[in-house]
């Protein structure tokens, strides 16, 4: 009996990953593919000379153009900060008028669900 029930266990777990690849393989990683992109937080200074501090986030998880837009809107969103996403290196440029303490840098990255997993003063 016992073993009846951990195989129907295993099977229900088979069955809801290989419905969850499939669905990724059809509509992307993010689920954007039949659907409008993320929205990107548009930054009114882009000059990165007007930033004088500067921190490089390393993330995990981010593997499309929607994850690097959640990212950067998750820092964009904050006061006087310009975020820029460079996916093939998994990095965040971030530039800031005001000094922000990197564990608010990495709550706020955390709250879009990635990780950071390093920082580096720049």
């Amino acid at each position: 009996m016992a073993s009846a029930i951990i195989c129907l266990i295993l099977l229900l777990l088979v069955i809801y990953g290989i419905r969850s690849y499939l669905k990724r393989l059809t509509s992307g990683c993010c689920g954007a593919s039949g659907q409008a992109g993320v929205k990107r937080i548009k930054v009114k200074d882009r000059n990165t000379s007007h930033y004088p501090h500067h921190t490089v986030l390393k993330v995990d998880g981010m593997v499309c153009q929607n994850c690097a837009i959640r990212v950067e809107n998750a820092l964009n969103s904050m006061e006087g900060t310009f975020a820029k996403v460079d996916l093939s290196e998994e990095k965040v440029d971030v530039y800031m008028k005001t000094e922000w303490d990197k564990e608010t840098l990495k709550k706020a990255v955390k709250d879009a669900g990635y990780t950071v997993y390093q920082v580096i003063e720049g």
